[in-house]
């Protein structure tokens, strides 16, 4: 979605009509557009962190989707101010909602019959965290891991030694847990081990 080509994700239990909406960053109307064509509503509104290519399109969506959002406080403090601004490609994104569930390291959480945990992973962002679907085998990274990169830690509330915190974190996870990230095609942990050059 968007100039930086950011990944939003619809998660959607097997025979459910419902789907949890990652990471809603531009485009809204494609992802009204998908909604609508499968008939979908929105559970929740998953935010694995604040940066504007990842969040500037809920307010629209949720507009029309109206569901609970979730992100982590740390984040929530600045992404929908102007401190969370690229001109000219994005400018303040519009605040859908209070973020109405706050989240933090650990939580489990069990909706439409599947279980997921928040993993905390700062690093790109202090408030960056990933959502780990156990059972099903799932990781949403955001911008923490991608198929043979890491998240940048150039923006503000980046730091290197924090997220390499949190990739040795991700790699605990099974080799065959599949990892949907923020930007560029799906993984799996078992193949960033053994292939991404940053986790050598």
């Amino acid at each position: 979605m968007g100039p930086f080509e950011s990944n939003c994700h619809l998660v959607r239990p097997a025979g459910a009509d419902r789907v949890w909406v990652v990471d809603p960053g531009d485009d809204a109307n494609r992802i009204v557009a998908a909604l609508r064509d499968r008939n979908w509503q929105v559970e929740h509104y998953l935010l694995t962190h604040g940066h504007m290519d990842h969040v500037c399109a809920l307010a629209d969506v949720h507009a029309v989707f109206p569901a609970p959002v979730a992100m982590h406080p740390i984040d929530a403090e600045w992404a929908f101010t102007d401190r969370n601004t690229m001109p000219p490609f994005y400018m303040t994104p519009p605040r859908a909602v209070p973020i109405l569930r706050l989240l933090s390291d650990g939580q489990r959480w069990s909706e439409l019959g599947c279980e997921y945990e928040v993993l905390h992973t700062p690093g790109h962002s202090r408030g960056s965290v990933s959502f780990h679907f156990p059972d099903q085998g799932l990781l949403f990274s955001g911008d923490v891991l991608f198929r043979d990169s890491v998240g940048r830690t150039d923006l503000p509330g980046g730091d290197t030694p924090t997220l390499f915190r949190s990739l040795k974190r991700l790699l605990e996870l099974p080799d065959e847990t599949r990892v949907f990230p923020g930007h560029g095609p799906a993984t799996t942990i078992g193949r960033e081990r053994i292939h991404n050059p940053f986790l050598s």
